[in-house]
């Protein structure tokens, strides 16, 4: 059976689209918010929040509440403790990032082995940390939560861009001509937490800041990066979905594996430009 052959029989399998559509979206909202963070500086910011919403669906676990009922409440606050950390300088940003991904993921870990939920706890972490196979057994209601989170985040770069702009290069700015900061804050937790199924907690960053340094590699303009952005997670997720799916790869893995060829083309691209 050749490659199309392959694409064809598994595009037939309602699971196999319904985790394209799903991952292209998610993928699509990440790369729009990554730009904005790899500017800010606050690029681990997704590896930070993702260890919290690791940790807050290790208490759901025990307690045998839905994950995401925990999970989204919980990293919301977080993201909103941990960028107010970084705004009044008490605690400097890489040291509040350490401090609550660590404290996460370990009480997480801690709670997981103490009120044992599963057979194989070792396996179920690593599923979660690394990425599973939860993308291609997504339902229904999953994929129109991906479609109405994609459609929020959208048409919130098109509204406010010119606030998304303000926040990315003087928040202090934007905070003192009325621009409500913590709504984009709360905006990027929500996409983390849904990431999470897609590439698991440990990779969530890759989707943040590899398609937003691979653009900013050829593009200088903001509008452009961001576009640029957009263009290669969403071609680097289908990529890595189809792979993964042909092959037999993990999902998570593959994405990135896709995001770092593409970074290193564009890399390539960038010094060859400016060769010239």
């Amino acid at each position: 059976m050749n490659i199309i052959t392959a694409l064809q029989t598994y595009l037939s399998y309602s699971f196999v689209r319904y985790a394209l559509i799903a991952g292209v979206l998610i993928s699509l909202c990440a790369a729009l918010l990554g730009v904005s963070l790899v500017l800010k500086r606050y690029s681990m910011i997704g590896d930070g929040l993702s260890h919290v919403a690791f940790g807050a669906m290790s208490i759901a676990a025990v307690l045998s509440l839905a994950p995401m009922t925990v999970a989204m409440p919980v990293t919301i606050v977080a993201a909103v403790v941990l960028l107010g950390l970084n705004s009044n300088g008490k605690i400097k940003g890489d040291a509040a990032i350490a401090m609550i991904s660590v404290g996460a993921l370990a009480l997480g870990y801690l709670l997981l082995n103490v009120f044992q939920t599963a057979s194989n706890v070792s396996g179920d972490v690593c599923s979660t940390l690394f990425g599973s196979t939860s993308i291609l057994t997504l339902s229904v209601s999953d994929v129109w939560l991906c479609v109405g989170l994609a459609i929020l985040v959208i048409l919130t770069f098109v509204i406010f861009y010119h606030k998304i702009f303000a926040v990315t290069f003087d928040e202090e700015f934007a905070r003192a001509t009325g621009t409500n900061v913590r709504a984009y804050n709360i905006l990027t937790a929500v996409v983390i937490v849904l990431a999470m199924n897609l590439v698991g907690a440990l990779l969530i960053s890759a989707l943040i800041i590899f398609p937003a340094l691979s653009a900013m590699r050829v593009f200088k303009s903001f509008r452009a990066v961001m576009a640029s952005a957009a263009v290669i997670s969403v071609l680097c997720s289908v990529l890595g979905i189809l792979a993964s799916v042909i092959y037999g790869s993990p999902v998570g893995s593959t994405i990135v594996a896709a995001d770092i060829v593409v970074f290193a083309a564009f890399s390539l691209a960038g010094r060859l430009r400016k060769a010239k």
